[in-house]
Parts: structure tokens; sequence; C-alpha cells
């Protein structure tokens, strides 16, 4: 079997190696691949891995022989899924492989937004401690997390992570989720609807894929029926957020802080109105990024490809 890896770069920038799936066939790997290289790179592959790669049905076309595309992410929606399917390509993705690594990761921003680590430690290297009249001093408020309410969209693997982490810390956990059934008993986690997330989250957390319905979630409407000051974290995908809303948002103190490590067009864009914004803590998409994470996506690709070898498909999303 002729393997392709069309952006290899980010999944494997060489701490970590391809040799569980250097063992199921003849690979090649592109660091990065131009949309108008897709169709050359592809050639004569059997299969193909990409992660952010677009795949639409005019590539299909263009390379009969491909029969079979391993999304190298658990989001899927650069496959023209419809395409793939009417030629009998299954493409499959890779569920859960970074959970541990994005709620850790969620923390970090929440943290961030509550106590200003990095800054407070520029500070004393800056020399205002020295300077300080007093044994202390903060240049930002501090916020206890304890007893506050984190509101979670989607009850995913990540969502469930965070749900944990953030009982520990002593948050009430309430949950907007199309399968509450799969929240369990006695967690002390509560389903709400949606306008009672937005209603009563001291933070809110995103955790859902893109999708017609949750394209713009967050917007100047669902954004004026939260908390004053509520601070949300988007971990999922960019576009869940309208990013001019969100700016004003946060510009009129509505929203008292935004992180998000993804935004709606990657990388980030010179005019993105978040850039410049007051309160909001961005990061470059790395949350999914530990090596240890992209160990076990290295793995789990590895098995979707002998799965589909042995007749036996794993993790088809289409």
């Amino acid at each position: 079997m002729k393997i392709v890896v069309l952006d290899g770069n980010c999944v494997n920038p060489g701490d970590i190696t391809w040799e569980p799936v250097e063992k199921l066939g003849d690979i090649k790997v592109y660091p990065r691949t131009a949309p108008d290289k897709v169709v050359e790179r592809i050639g004569d592959a059997d299969i193909i891995l990409t992660n952010k790669v677009l795949i639409t049905e005019e590539i299909l076309v263009a390379c009969p022989h491909l029969k079979y595309i391993g999304v190298l992410a658990t989001g899927y929606n650069i496959i023209d899924l419809d395409a793939a399917k009417n030629r009998n390509i299954p493409v499959t993705n890779i569920p859960g492989y970074s959970s541990q690594a994005v709620s850790q990761f969620v923390f970090a921003l929440l943290m961030e937004a509550c106590c200003h680590v990095y800054e407070h430690s520029q500070s004393v290297h800056n020399g205002d401690w020295i300077r300080s009249e007093d044994f202390c001093y903060w240049k930002f408020p501090q916020i206890e997390l304890w007893n506050k309410t984190l509101g979670i969209f989607g009850y995913g693997s990540i969502g469930a992570s965070v749900a944990t982490v953030a009982k520990v810390l002593g948050m009430k956990v309430i949950c907007f989720t199309r399968t509450p059934a799969k929240i369990p008993a006695n967690s002390g986690i509560q389903a709400v609807s949606l306008e009672e997330l937005w209603k009563e989250s001291d933070v809110i957390s995103l955790h859902a894929p893109l999708t017609r319905e949750t394209e713009n979630l967050i917007n100047k409407d669902s954004i004026a029926k939260m908390k004053e000051g509520v601070i949300i974290i988007n971990t999922a995908r960019g576009p869940l957020v309208n990013e001019i809303d969100m700016a004003e948002a946060l510009k009129d103190g509505k929203v008292g802080c935004f992180c998000a490590d993804v935004i709606s067009k990657e990388p980030m864009a010179q005019d993105n109105p978040l850039l410049h914004a007051p309160n909001c803590i961005l990061t470059p998409h790395i949350a999914w990024a530990t090596r240890e994470a992209r160990m076990r996506l290295m793995s789990i690709a590895a098995d979707n490809i002998r799965a589909f070898l042995n007749g036996k498909p794993l993790n088809v999303v289409n």
C-alpha cells in the first residue's frame, strides 16, 4: 500500500516517530502541502493521512486510486464526506487521543485568566516587587474558582474530563448536551438548557464540533444573556465564536476574559478583531499537542489503517 501524509509537520515535527504507520506500507511524508499541490502529491496513493489539508470532491475525482482517508485529528470537517462515501472511500478520525491534554490546557487558560501568573512574574522580574512598599501587591484582581459555576457546552470525552477537574476545584458544573443520559448519575453535574447555561455560568467552556448548528454559537445575542464579566474558553473550533461580537463584548466589559486556542482562520490573519482586544488570551492551537497525545494519535492512526486493511475499518465518520 502506498501511503501519503500531506501535512505531517504539526503532528510530528521530529520529536516522535512515524514507525507505527511505516510498518503498514510505503510511506511518503510531506511537512505541509499547498492547495495547488494536493492532487500531485496524492498521485497514485492508496491511503492518505491529513490534518488540515482540505480534501474536496474535485480532488477525489482527480485521484481515482485513493481507497482510504485518515484524518489525523478528531474533527473531520476538512473532508467532503459525501463525495468520499459515494466513491466507497472510508474516512476515519482519531477520537479521544487528546482529552487529557485539552482539559489540562482549558485550566491553564482559566488559571491565567483568574491569576495572571505570567504578568505577575514579569512584574517581579521588572523590579516591581523590589520597589514595592508592601510585602505583596497585585496588578490584576485575583479570582477564586471555588463555588463558581462552570458551564460546559458539549459532554464528549473532553467535556467530561474538564468537568472532573472542575469538581476537584470545588466548582459547580452544569452542562448542555444532546445526550444528557451520558452524564453519570451522582456525578454532581447538572444537565441544563442552553438558556440556563448562558444565564448561570461564571465560566463557559466550549467542547463541541463545528456544525451548522454550532457555528457562531457565541454571538452578541447569546453573550447578552450571560453574566456580566463571564469568562469564556474555546478550545474546540474557532468558528463557534463570532469574533467581531466577542471583541465588542470584551471592549465593553460584558465578557471579562476570552481565552481561545482556536480562531476562525488559522494561521491568524493580521486583521483578526481579537488580536488587539482587551482581556483576550490567545494561543496557537496547541491544546492537543503534548508529545504524549501526539504519540497516542500516531498509534490510533496506525490502528485505523490496520483495521481498514483487515476489512474491518474503525472510527469511520462517513
